[in-house]
Parts: C-alpha cells; sequence; structure tokens
C-alpha cells in the first residue's frame, strides 16, 4: 500500500546492503521508521516486541529469521535452535510455526552448502504468497460489500467495523479484513469504517493510519462503542482478521473480539472473519480448550504511549500506583458466532465440513 505517494511493503529484502527492512510499528501512527533486522537477536525482539506484529507479518519474519540463521551456520543444529528461538517468541499466531515448519522441512532436505540460498529464497516465496492471498481475500469481500451497497440508496455508505489492526502492516501488503475495504474504495463504493481503538495497544490507531494514508473514511471508537453502534443499526457488518482458527471454523483474534461478536449475533449483524489459509491450525479442534493464549506484560495496560500537546512521544501511567494489570492478549470466539469466513478460495462457512470442503488439499482428519 502506499504512504504518502510511495508503495511499500511492510518487509523487504534489502539487496543492497542485503538485509532485512521493516516498518517499525512501535513508532507508528506517530512517526514512520523504518529498521533494519541484522542479528538473530534482532529477529527475535522485533517480533516479542511487536515491532512486526499480525500472524501473517510474524510468519514472513521469521522465515527471514531462519534465512539469516542458514547464512550464518547451515548445520542442522543451528537451524533447530534458530527454530526454537523464533517459534518461542510469540505463541497463539500458528502462521510463526507455519513458516518454521516449512522452511525447515524443506531445508533439511538440502546440503548445508544449498541451504543459505534456499533459505532466501523460501522467504521471498512466503512474502510473495501472502501478499497474493490478501489480494484475493480482498476480490471475495468486495463481493459482499456489493451485495450490502446495491440494498442502500445511492451515494449511502456501507459502515464497516473492525478490531485490532488486521491491516497491511499486519501482513506483507493488502491485509486480510482491510483488504476487501480497500478493494471496495478502489471501485468506488462508498464506505465508513468504524476502527476500534482495541486496548491495551491501541492498534486501531494503526488501522485508522492505514485508511487515513489510502482515503479510506473512518471513525476511531472506543472498544465499547461497537454494541452501541449495532444496536442502532449503524453497522452493516463487522469483518476482522485472525491469528489462529480451528478446524471446525472457531476463530482465535486480539482480545475483545468475541465481544464484538456476540454483540454482532444479538443485533442480526453479519460478522465475518478474513482467514488466510496458514492461518488454520488443522491439528486444533476447541479453540476455547486448546489454543494458548500469550499472556503479555501487565505494564502494557497499566501505561499507555502517545503525544504530548507540544508532540513529543512519551508513556504515561493511567492506574493506581500499585494496581496490578492483567493482559491476556487474545480471545476465541466460537464458530457458531462467525456468520462466514473469507478466504483466498472463496466464502465458507465456519464449520468443519465447509473448511475440509474449501481445503481438501490441507485438512487433516480428526485424530
Amino acid at each position: 500500500m502506499k504512504v504518502k505517494g510511495t508503495h511499500y511493503r511492510s518487509l523487504w529484502w534489502n539487496h543492497d546492503d542485503d538485509v532485512l527492512e521493516i516498518i517499525d510499528q512501535r513508532s507508528l501512527p506517530y512517526e514512520f521508521v523504518i529498521r533494519q533486522v541484522k542479528t538473530m537477536k534482532e529477529f527475535e525482539d522485533s517480533i516479542v516486541e511487536m515491532r512486526v506484529r499480525g500472524a501473517p507479518l510474524i510468519g514472513a519474519t521469521a522465515a527471514y529469521g531462519m534465512a539469516l540463521a542458514m547464512k550464518l551456520d547451515p548445520s542442522d543444529r543451528n537451524m533447530d535452535a534458530a527454530w526454537d528461538c523464533l517459534n518461542a517468541t510469540r505463541p497463539t499466531a500458528i502462521n510463526l510455526r507455519w513458516a518454521l515448519n516449512r522452511c525447515r522441512a524443506a531445508l533439511r532436505t538440502l546440503a548445508p552448502a544449498d541451504r543459505a540460498i534456499a533459505a532466501l529464497t523460501m522467504a521471498h516465496d512466503i512474502a510473495d504468497e501472502d501478499v497474493e492471498i490478501n489480494r484475493q481475500i480482498g476480490e471475495h469481500g468486495l463481493t459482499l460489500i456489493r451485495e450490502i451497497a446495491a440494498k442502500k440508496p445511492a451515494g449511502e455508505p456501507v459502515r464497516l467495523l473492525t478490531h485490532c489492526n488486521a491491516g497491511w502492516i499486519a501482513t506483507v501488503d493488502w491485509g486480510t479484513a482491510t483488504s476487501p475495504m480497500y478493494h471496495a474504495h478502489d471501485a468506488g463504493i462508498p464506505l465508513h469504517v468504524w476502527v476500534d481503538e482495541t486496548r491495551p495497544r491501541n492498534q486501531g490507531a494503526l488501522t485508522s493510519w492505514e485508511l487515513g494514508s489510502h482515503g479510506v473514511p473512518h471513525t476511531y471508537i472506543t472498544d465499547n462503542a461497537g454494541g452501541h453502534l449495532m444496536q442502532h443499526g449503524q453497522v452493516d457488518m463487522v469483518i476482522v482478521g485472525t491469528d489462529r482458527t480451528t478446524r471446525r471454523g472457531d476463530v482465535c483474534n486480539k482480545i475483545g473480539t468475541y465481544l464484538k461478536a456476540l454483540a454482532a449475533h444479538d443485533n442480526g449483524v453479519p460478522f465475518y472473519v478474513a482467514l488466510p489459509s496458514p492461518t488454520i491450525d488443522w491439528t486444533v479442534d476447541d479453540g476455547v480448550a486448546e489454543i494458548p493464549i500469550e499472556d503479555r506484560s501487565p505494564r502494557e495496560t497499566t501505561h499507555i504511549q502517545g503525544t504530548f500537546e507540544d508532540g513529543t512521544l512519551g508513556v504515561v501511567q493511567v492506574t493506581p500506583e500499585g494496581t496490578p494489570g492483567g493482559n491476556p492478549a487474545f480471545d476465541v470466539t466460537p464458530n457458531r458466532l462467525v456468520t462466514g469466513l473469507i478466504t483466498e478460495r472463496g466464502i465458507c462457512k465456519a464449520t468443519p465440513e465447509a473448511l475440509a470442503s474449501m481445503f481438501p488439499d490441507l485438512s487433516k482428519p480428526e485424530a
């Protein structure tokens, strides 16, 4: 997507310096900062500290981390050590393990001398595939937005609500939940997007920054405003992303997604999930019982980053001194609350049968 008229992916390989470059999301939406990731420690920290975030982007970053590991030492021992190090960075998003497993399985078949070049090529492939997957999700999601727009008076916008940032900076490009929005906007369909703030890290600010950069009308709202808007008929459809989806269609996404799904269900608002196939965990059935939920630092809830009136960036404490903070980073929305899954192959119901039918080459029989 574009930033001030220039196209960027969220990460890219600098061939001149032979190094990965990323958009540092810790600096957004206040500053647009590009960083080089040069060491395995920097790869690890970039994921843990959320300089890169979003399930697809984490997976692509990890693939480039494996490429660096093979450049430094292409032995089996170092390959396994790099896998262990990167896999431990974030426990919930399945794309991380998916990318690492894909890289290791392919590299094990090669002689050590061939692994560095092959690993870098594989990382490029994973990044390019993510772009195409998200583009196709946008094309399929566009059909839903067109159907809503066709029923509205001329010029009245389709009102969408999204939670967290499932945008192009959470992927390599296009985004998942935002891809249908960008496709609809570019097709001339009037839109208005309600953007949840998404405490505690306020990733909604990243979505607002994205949408504003692309010219999509939007409003930033508190997390608790969505149900009110749905009650008053101001939301036509909810579209969110996912960090892991089970084989039966339970969806794990940023904390607060479950509450949006409940409100949508109660008010008859369609609730769709933009789902790239690498985010499906075919080994898991019951998302609530089986998906590990990352518990992040309490400081993320007790402190908040922002700009002061003089424009300087800083952190302030929002709780009384000594008050402990709890910070589960994700929740699980049961498949019964999901209207449909928007995948790169089309739209399907959130059921085990529909998912297996959509992805017969990927699905696995239940254990």
